[in-house]
């Protein structure tokens, strides 16, 4: 009766979907959620009943609700079987099986089936008690060893019972960890388990004995919606610790994952063999498989917009496509979320979009820094040998617990400095009030000068205590410790005598250059954005699609046909940037770390974004000619524009024009930097408790400009002061991040800071394009050098985008025997991401731009690589839009933070 009064318009049957389950389960907030959705997408077409509790547990079948479609599920106290009574009274649409739910309440039976549909699970053994029948498994405790039914499992192991409905599950460790055993419960309050003592296994009961896998304290929990979905998120291993992990609004700690396809397989197995449309199950990650241990069957994620949208269009499809047509309901099939994305190319053409690359610098970095400091105490040489430095003369320390031990060493050296410095002044104090001043062996100016040493010493050692107590934590990121080892060899005496120096170790840390907040914020909002280059989808109630949030991209995700690799150099700063930018790419929540993990791939291995060391002596001929042509003293000729600009690039054109007369920028330029170092020596002296941007002190703040004037502006050989023009993208760097973090400072030097930027900008202007190449030939030169495997990289993606008979392909299409409402199966996106830093987007874009792109397109810049061609577009020299390309990159000053190449 009330579907008729709800009806829009008289006559006009709406499909019923009925919910039967426990009242807890059928309001729940994700039920809430997706009914809601399903009304907001659907409404025309589909309504809701809600079975009352009352009705399910205390009245006949035939008193219930009448429905079209039944979404029923068991939970605890639910009467299953009148629930498959009432499905063979009524004979509706069940969206999950509710005979094949009784296989859910016994593991046994789950593994069984898990078993047939070839699906990987732990291997285990199963001991039944059973009092009734007096059947008694066989089960030797052996301490370290247990014995099912004749299978040995060895501790650590897993007893779970054989009721799927007890959730008290026991872990089992060996004596040679100290034993015991780890009891985990279902949650209360934060806990999810406890240690025990107790070694050996439950004397009463029906239980499964498994192996335990490894899974680095990481559970994936995954929720189908139907062959082709799955939505994916891992939590802490409630074995772990047995402390739940709540975020400030009290939820437990859960994030995002990324499936691989064979785990979409699995997810496509579990629904079909369960027969469960919405399934819930349990995947432990190790050793490179994926293993399911346990399946939950109907269960919805907690807390996802995403989810709820993707699994009220899944169902409402679904529903619709099985019922529209015999209850005579006016419903079209949508345009599939699914379906290939179409696009409008350049040529005006309307294309499908195959494949997206994109070639991204990383965002916004702290300054990068070193220092080197000599050594020879006795506890650094014993670190030295602990890492096996004498069999490479160096090692390299950047894992957490190196750095704890260098922090510590640089501590304990501090307090022994500090302690020598007082002691010295007692002495010295002593001597000025005793008639004998000075002991025979030492004088007072050799007081002086052992005062100056100890307090270098403090000042040095004070730094690399502050440097790695920045930040408050160590990640293996930001810092690296390096220990060299220096020979044995002789030096000048002062009574001109020659003696032997022992051998010492040269102490290298290296800081900076790690991704700030900005940065990280810039990469996640690129991410976001980068969503929208994807064609949007068509809404099932006729409202224009939302393209502006991407959800074209993010439902093409969801289907099991989107191909995405995120590729990264080593560099700290490069991988966050990637895994920020994939969490505003997916929409993910939560920290970078689990992101990074799992998702950003390294692309060291075969020097694909990463080595460039092949380029060095050309560069290094570069710098010698740029230092040479920016030494003159007079204002820059004709002459001078084209050996410096033979291409005529107009940004280089306009930052000569700024400069004139290189010699005296350059001497503005270092007036400016000892500006800088004068303020910030102030800033120490009179507000030594401020700290500047991540907790920098004025020290390190101070040696950080300090540096930069000492290797700007030095004297040569003859006495004469020269510049050394490779450190003006230094300082740079520098200028750029305090004006972006540090701005009282630059409020200090008012109107000279605006002038000390253009100043410095323009000389990089120049500078940082200029020692990729400055001739056509020297670029292309120097670009191969540097990118050949990513442009190698990038032409493989292209070719197996367009080749649709390679083999590899058929690893990210849907089985074709299960493409039921999928227009084309056999297609799907290909996206490759490609994190790198400035060096490769300098090279990358001058083969781009100088390879003879516009000739004949791709061929003539991958020529080089021995791979099947492919067959691009070509352009003409005449073409108008390359040169509208060509003239807006003549006016690009700099390939800054997040610069990105996107090829589609």
């Amino acid at each position: 009766m009330a579907a008729k009064e709800e009806a829009p318009t008289p006559g006009r049957k709406k499909i019923v979907i009925g919910v039967c389950a426990m009242k807890r389960k059928a309001t729940s907030k994700p039920m809430r959620e997706i009914m809601a959705k399903i009304i907001e997408y659907y409404g025309d077409w589909l309504e809701f009943i809600v079975f009352p509790e009352d009705v399910i547990m205390n009245e006949p079948v035939e008193q219930w609700p009448l429905c079209d479609c039944l979404i029923s599920f068991h939970a605890t106290d639910f009467p299953l079987t009148k629930a498959i009574e009432y499905e063979r009274l009524r004979r509706p649409y069940v969206i999950n099986d509710l005979h094949r739910q009784y296989d859910l309440l016994d593991r046994r039976k789950v593994f069984r089936t898990l078993a047939r549909a070839g699906i990987e699970h732990p291997r285990h053994g199963v001991l039944i008690r059973n009092p009734e029948t007096g059947e008694e498994g066989e089960l030797v405790d052996n301490g370290d060893t247990l014995e099912v039914n004749g299978m040995v499992f060895t501790k650590p192991f897993v007893e779970k019972s054989v009721s799927a409905e007890d959730h008290n599950i026991y872990i089992y460790y060996p004596s040679s960890v100290g034993g015991g055993s780890q009891r985990l419960f279902r949650k209360i309050n934060n806990r999810s388990s406890y240690y025990s003592p107790i070694s050996t296994v439950r004397q009463d009961g029906s239980y499964i004995y498994e192996d335990f896998i490894p899974a680095d304290g990481t559970d994936v929990k995954v929720y189908a919606v139907g062959p082709y979905y799955a939505h994916a998120e891992a939590r802490k291993a409630p074995g772990l610790d047995g402390k739940v992990e709540r975020d400030s609004h009290g939820k437990e700690v859960r994030y995002p994952v990324i499936l691989t396809n064979k785990e979409k397989m699995i997810a496509r197995r579990v629904v079909m063999a369960f027969g469960q449309t919405v399934c819930g199950f349990d995947l432990l990650r190790a050793n490179g498989k994926s293993f399911v241990c346990d399946v939950n069957g109907f269960s919805f994620v907690k807390s996802s917009t995403k989810y709820y949208e993707d699994t009220a269009k899944i169902l409402g499809n679904m529903i619709l496509r099985r019922l529209a047509y015999s209850l005579s309901i006016p419903w079209q099939m949508p345009f599939q979320a699914d379906d290939p994305p179409l696009v409008a190319t350049p040529g005006g053409k309307i294309m499908e979009l195959r494949c997206v690359l994109a070639v991204i610098r990383h965002g916004d970095r702290t300054p990068k820094q070193k220092m080197k400091l000599v050594v020879n105490d006795e506890r650094l040489f014993t670190l030295f040998d602990k890492y096996d430095g004498q069999k490479k003369g160096e090692i390299k320390m950047k894992k957490p617990a190196q750095l704890e031990e260098v922090l510590q060493l640089a501590r304990d050296l501090l307090h022994e400095q500090l302690d020598r410095r007082n002691e010295l002044f007692r002495k010295m104090e002593a001597s000025e009030e005793t008639a004998d001043i000075l002991s025979p062996t030492k004088s007072g100016v050799d007081l002086e000068q052992e005062l100056e040493v100890i307090e270098e010493a403090i000042k040095k050692w004070d730094q690399v205590r502050a440097v790695l107590e920045m930040y408050g934590h160590f990640s293996g990121i930001n810092r690296k410790v390096q220990l060299k080892y220096l020979k044995a060899r002789q030096r000048p005496s002062s009574d001109s005598e020659e003696i032997l120096q022992g051998p010492a170790l040269l102490l290298i840390i290296k800081w900076g250059g790690e991704l700030t907040t900005a940065g990280i914020l810039q990469a996640e909002a690129l991410g976001k954005l980068f969503r929208t280059l994807y064609p949007g989808i068509q809404r099932t109630d006729g409202k224009d699609p939302d393209d502006s949030q991407g959800l074209g991209f993010l439902r093409l995700h969801s289907t099991y046909r989107h191909d995405l690799k995120i590729y990264s150099s080593d560099e700290g700063r490069v991988q966050m940037t990637a895994a920020a930018f994939a969490r505003g790419l997916l929409a993910l929540e939560g920290e970078l770390t689990p992101i990074l993990v799992q998702m950003v791939k390294s692309a060291n291995t075969d020097g694909l974004l990463d080595d460039d060391c092949n380029a060095r002596q050309f560069q290094t001929e570069l710098k010698a000619f740029l230092h040479s042509a920016m030494q003159v003293d007079r204002e820059w000729t004709a002459d001078d524009h084209e050996k410096l600009n033979p291409l005529g690039l107009r940004s280089i054109t306009n930052a000569l024009e700024f400069i004139k007369n290189p010699r005296l920028m350059c001497e503005e330029i270092a007036g400016y930097v000892q500006r800088m170092v004068d303020i910030i020596h102030w800033h120490k002296l009179n507000r030594p408790h401020r700290t500047l941007y991540l907790s920098e002190t004025w020290d390190l703040a101070e040696r950080r400009w300090t540096k930069e004037l000492r290797e700007l502006r030095r004297v040569n050989k003859n006495g004469d002061v020269e510049f050394d023009i490779s450190k003006i993208p230094d300082i740079y760097d520098n200028v750029k991040y305090d004006m972006e973090h540090n701005p009282d400072l630059c409020i200090n030097m008012e109107s000279e800071f605006e002038r000390m930027y253009l100043c410095v900008k323009n000389m990089a202007d120049i500078v940082v394009p200029q020692e990729y190449g400055i001739r056509k030939d020297g670029k292309l030169s120097v670009a191969q050098r540097v990118c050949a495997p990513l442009l190698a990289k990038i032409r493989s993606d292209l070719h197996r985008c367009i080749e649709s008979s390679d083999e590899d392909e058929s690893s990210f299409r849907l089985d074709p025997r299960a493409s039921q409402g999928i227009a084309t199966p056999y297609r799907h996106v290909r996206t490759r991401l490609y994190f790198t830093s400035e060096s490769h987007i300098h090279s990358l874009m001058n083969l781009i731009r100088w390879g003879g792109l516009c000739d004949v397109c791709f061929p003539s810049i991958l020529s080089l690589f021995p791979l099947p061609s492919i067959h691009p577009p070509t352009f003409q020299p005449n073409d108008k839009k390359w040169q509208r390309a060509m003239n807006f990159l003549s006016g690009v000053t700099e390939f800054n933070y997040m610069t990105q190449m996107v090829l589609m």
